[in-house]
């Protein structure tokens, strides 16, 4: 598909949604790119190096802000019950942030790109003034609740802080940046 192509099919899909709506999308996809620009022409290798003194590394980044935004999504759909942690989601959490021998950098982007899909439709199509209760956390005040125009804000917040780590992470493996 040309550049062309695609900018007019995102036009179309965008006409009919509120500034708001398409606010979102368009600001969500900036930061994504970032992500991804982050991670071009990378070999599996170095997407799992840690270069820098965390313990990050740009496929565990991307694995990680996926993971988050799925999370998230799942949350404007279900509830509380989506972001609970039970000690099986806190081993998952934990593996999130890891590009696992067995896993390559393609496949986590792809499974990010299937993961954006279905929060961009939530987005052209959630309620976003519906809330829900957070789950009882030490990192959530007690009884509060999050509408879903916040939770999307958040997922936003996380994929723009990510997208700089990965930033960081990318110009200590080769100099490589993705401003400036």
């Amino acid at each position: 598909m040309t550049a062309t192509a695609a900018s007019a099919m995102k036009t179309s899909a965008t006409a009919t949604l509120s500034r708001e709506r398409t606010d979102l999308l368009e600001t969500l996809a900036k930061h994504r790119g970032f992500l991804r620009y982050a991670v071009r022409n990378l070999t599996d290798e170095q997407a799992r190096l840690t270069p820098t003194a965390s313990a990050l590394s740009l496929g565990g980044l991307v694995k990680h802000v996926s993971a988050g935004e799925r999370g998230w999504a799942d949350f404007i759909v279900r509830g509380a019950v989506a972001q609970e942690l039970t000690p099986e989601k806190y081993a998952e959490f934990a593996a999130d942030f890891v590009l696992a021998e067995h896993e390559t950098l393609e496949g986590v982007l792809e499974a990010y790109e299937a993961v954006a899909a279905a929060t961009d439709d939530l987005i052209r199509t959630v309620d976003l003034d519906a809330d829900h209760a957070l789950p009882e956390a030490p990192w959530f005040e007690s009884g509060a609740r999050w509408s879903n125009r916040r939770v999307l804000a958040h997922i936003l917040a996380e994929t723009a802080q990510h997208a700089g780590h990965a930033d960081i992470i990318r110009e200590t493996i080769d100099g490589q940046k993705t401003m400036g």
